[in-house]
């Protein structure tokens, strides 16, 4: 008997068209660039504010802790029916704190507006990452969000030394992004939400099959743990990949003779590489299984983690650490698709910008501890070894969001061909 169509038990992902594009991908950009812009957004608050560096750095990270809280904090909210309510306030938000700690008259009203601007910017990245997981082919959608934002990425921190690294520039340009974005909102993809039809009563199951077809053997429960350990192992990741970026800089300097024109040389090709690692992954889409991408990609890190560490002849550990930003950016895409595979409300993608901030909050700290105990070398078998770690764990989740997807295209397919019928 044919069903009719308003009786969608199941939700579709929609496909990328460019209005839909547009819209994920510049909310999803919104959430990453206070992060992104910290050196710049470091240097206006000492230059404009008189603030030390480790004060200017201190506001900073409780703006990125916000962010993280807020982030986790509005996942269910992001995965609902209020995702398009949820991104238009969080942008206004955050445009609103950004344009008045762009021309705030005291340092204790741009702090503070700072630090709330850190609650827009994590409600973005939770609808960001719950909208992406509503478009079809995690992998392609996921390549292409990580392309773009590296690209605006690098045009904003090439403009904005340009225009002067001054309050009004570092953050003002951010309140003007978030706003512009906020007009963007209403072309997001809505989310997957089930729909009773007249004949069928409405189910009070809120886990996670009530918003997934799960495949044969898959229980609501083991998705739930899947996307929880998920989460706790890329908060583990981060800290692993971010202490090594927090000391590149002085490692470079003590252990590798690295001067300070060839670390900017390798900031600014790492950022290139990440460019590049985008366009390769946007390019192979769904066509390498991510269960062998992200295994390939821990190992490739892990060797070239330690390998740096290890490096203390300056042009190895500067073609090292381009390599290894290069995996990096690819492996984070790769594990942004995974999320959004795994739940097509956005249930773990929604939530994976904030998780990852609370795992680099900590990295600093972590990575300067342990170089300064035990030394670079031992670092670099204690970070690499966190990749080795996380493969099998990692991998398996892999597999589970492809079984999960497919599952998914299939009943998606189903219900179209039983309408049509």
């Amino acid at each position: 008997m044919p069903i009719n169509a308003s009786a969608n038990t199941k939700s579709d992902r929609v496909p990328l068209t460019a209005n839909r594009g547009i819209a994920v991908f510049s909310i999803g950009v919104m959430g990453f660039i206070t992060a992104n812009l910290i050196p710049l957004m470091i240097v206006a608050l000492v230059e404009d504010l008189g603030v030390t560096e480790s004060a200017a750095g201190a506001i900073l990270t409780a703006s990125l802790l916000v962010c993280a809280v807020t982030c986790l904090a509005t996942t269910r909210i992001a995965s609902g029916p209020h995702r398009h309510l949820l991104g238009r306030i969080s942008l206004i938000a955050m445009a609103a704190a950004f344009g008045v700690a762009a021309i705030a008259p005291s340092t204790v009203i741009a702090c503070a507006a700072i630090i709330i601007g850190g609650v827009g910017a994590g409600g973005a990245a939770s609808v960001g990452g719950a909208a992406l997981a509503a478009l079809t082919n995690p992998d392609r959608v996921s390549s292409i969000s990580g392309l773009v934002n590296r690209v605006v990425v690098t045009a904003v921190l090439a403009l904005i030394p340009i225009l002067g690294t001054h309050m009004t520039n570092a953050f003002g340009i951010v309140a003007v992004l978030a706003l512009a974005t906020a007009a963007t909102v209403t072309w997001l993809p809505s989310s997957p939400v089930k729909e009773s039809s007249v004949n069928e009563p409405p189910e009070k199951d809120e886990s996670a099959s009530a918003t997934t077809t799960l495949p044969a053997g898959v229980s609501a429960k083991r998705l739930t743990f899947a996307g929880t350990a998920f989460l706790a192992m890329l908060a583990v990741w981060a800290i692993s990949e971010d202490s090594l970026w927090a000391v590149l800089g002085i490692m470079g300097s003590e252990h590798a003779g690295l001067s300070d024109q060839q670390m900017g040389l390798a900031l600014s090709a790492s950022t290139a590489g990440g460019v590049l690692a985008a366009v390769v992954l946007t390019a192979l889409g769904s066509r390498v299984s991510r269960t062998v991408s992200i295994s390939a990609l821990l190992i490739l890190g892990a060797i070239l983690k330690l390998s740096a560490c290890l490096a203390t002849d300056s042009t190895i550990y500067l073609i090292l650490v381009i390599a290894w930003n290069t995996t990096y950016a690819a492996t984070f895409i790769v594990l942004v698709a995974i999320s959004a595979a795994l739940d097509a409300a956005g249930r773990w993608s929604a939530p994976l910008l904030g998780t990852y901030l609370i795992g680099s909050a900590f990295a600093p700290l972590f990575g300067t501890s342990v170089t300064a105990s035990l030394g670079y070398p031992t670092f670099g078998v204690i970070i690499s070894g966190i990749s080795f770690v996380l493969l099998v764990p990692f991998a398996l989740v892999s597999r589970l969001s492809a079984r999960t997807e497919g599952a998914y295209r299939h009943h998606s397919a189903a219900i179209t061909t039983t309408v049509i019928a």
